[in-house]
């Protein structure tokens, strides 16, 4: 069903405890409500609002009872907001919201830095960080995907696909294309620009493959040849690449295409792909046994040609070690502490950077570890163990910025304060 008026619940607020650093959320502050057709003038009336001469790129790092909100050049600490339970951060697209993953759904974080296009030119704003009222219900709110200019929320306790533009994925009113899996599953769902709706398909016990479907929920393609689906990347020229417990598939102008693990049991959970390539870069799992295996490699996986390549590394690492730099260079944060950086086309181990100290994996996937972020041309790095974080340059392998936080971090995510990408651009 396409563009469906839905309306965000507003009351998953009251179950959340909002504090902010800087105390000042009046009535009318701009943070609190996010439409691109909003009255410009009247959003800039608010006192809490502050024209700024660029670009303010915002971190946001969740911890043990809320999430801190930095600036991205200074690493200094704008708000912070009280949120009780394991939170998890996912983008929102548009540059300036993240959706939280919390008890009820999925609700908009304003870190509040943002861009408004005027004529040939944008005006740059920054306010207080903020936790909107604007939230959509799910029952287990799952993976966000967002791919040009289109937001898709995956509720793995009803299998409800909710797609919205990502300009307005902040507004309360927000139109949003709604599809329905067969069976609720921990699943992801992505949007393409031709209105292609790339699906996972499987139930409770069992995830088994994915679906293609066109603008009308009409079936393009499927395969059941994807056991244990998790995660998902989009390679240039839009390739979807899904992983399976025995490798990954490829949807792509049409047609889904299996891409085998060498080994009998080769999972692949996690994946980070970019524009800038058509390699995906994803983990790489072969004790099927294992409590918790440490694992040493890596999986790129060539949308063009169907091929797989591991690559061995120095250390292990875990789900939250694999990001892409500006230019497509595949980033894993090792347990050595070091970014290392892969060129994706020839797998060749180019270049180590030391960040951190050495760090070991803890049994329960909750609890904090190192994660990596890009984020505006730079890699940021959280250091748990030393409750810090630091910004690197990954060309000259310079450590250029590092910062205590105070509080112990955990997930790591941020947006540019740029301009919303629509997916009527296209």
């Amino acid at each position: 069903m396409r563009n469906q008026p839905t309306r965000a619940a507003a009351g998953l607020g009251a179950a959340l405890s909002l504090v902010l650093l800087a105390a000042c959320a009046a009535e009318g502050d701009p943070a609190g409500s996010e439409s691109a057709s909003a009255d410009a003038h009247e959003e800039h009336e608010s006192p809490d609002a502050t024209e700024a001469q660029a670009r303010t790129p915002r971190l946001a790092v969740t911890y043990d009872g809320g999430v801190l909100v930095l600036d991205a050049m200074s690493l200094e600490t704008v708000g912070e907001i009280e949120l009780e339970g394991f939170t998890r951060l996912n983008a929102a697209g548009d540059e300036r919201h993240l959706m939280v993953s919390t008890t009820g759904g999925f609700q908009a974080l304003d870190l509040g830095s943002w861009a408004e296009a005027h004529g040939d030119h944008s005006h740059y704003w920054t306010a207080d960080p903020i936790l909107t009222d604007v939230a959509y219900e799910a029952s287990e709110p799952g993976h966000v995907v967002v791919h040009e200019g289109r937001t898709a929320l995956f509720d793995d306790g009803t299998g409800l696909v909710r797609v919205l533009d990502s300009a307005h994925v902040a507004d309360a009113d927000a139109a949003a294309r709604e599809y329905t899996t067969p069976s609720a599953h921990h699943g992801v769902a992505v949007e393409l620009t031709d209105d292609t709706l790339v699906v996972s398909e499987g139930t409770e016990d069992a995830r088994t493959g994915i679906r293609a479907l066109d603008g009308d929920d009409k079936e393009i393609a499927a395969s059941d040849e994807c056991p244990g689906v998790h995660g998902e990347a989009v390679a240039a020229d839009e390739a979807v690449v899904i992983g399976c417990e025995d490798g990954a598939v490829v949807y792509a102008d049409g047609k889904i295409t299996k891409v085998s693990s060498p080994d009998d049991y080769g999972r692949i959970g996690n994946q980070a792909g970019t524009e800038a390539s058509p390699v995906v870069l994803g983990d790489y799992k072969k004790d099927k046994d294992a409590e918790l295996e440490r694992p040493t490699q890596v999986s790129l996986i060539d949308t063009r040609s169907g091929d797989l390549q591991l690559v061995d590394l120095p250390s292990s690492y875990t789900f939250r070690s694999l990001a892409r730099g500006d230019d497509g260079e595949a980033l894993v944060l090792g347990t050595d502490g070091q970014v290392h950086v892969i060129d994706p086309e020839s797998g060749e181990l180019t270049k180590s950077i030391p960040v951190i100290d050495e760090w070991e994996e803890p049994v329960e996937w909750q609890e904090p570890r190192p994660a990596i972020l890009t984020l505006d041309g730079s890699v940021y790095v959280t250091d748990p163990a030393n409750d810090s974080i630091h910004a690197v340059d990954v060309e000259t392998g310079e450590v250029w910025k590092s910062a205590e936080l105070g509080v112990t971090p955990n997930e790591l995510n941020g947006v540019t304060g740029g301009e919303a990408h629509s997916h009527e651009d296209h």
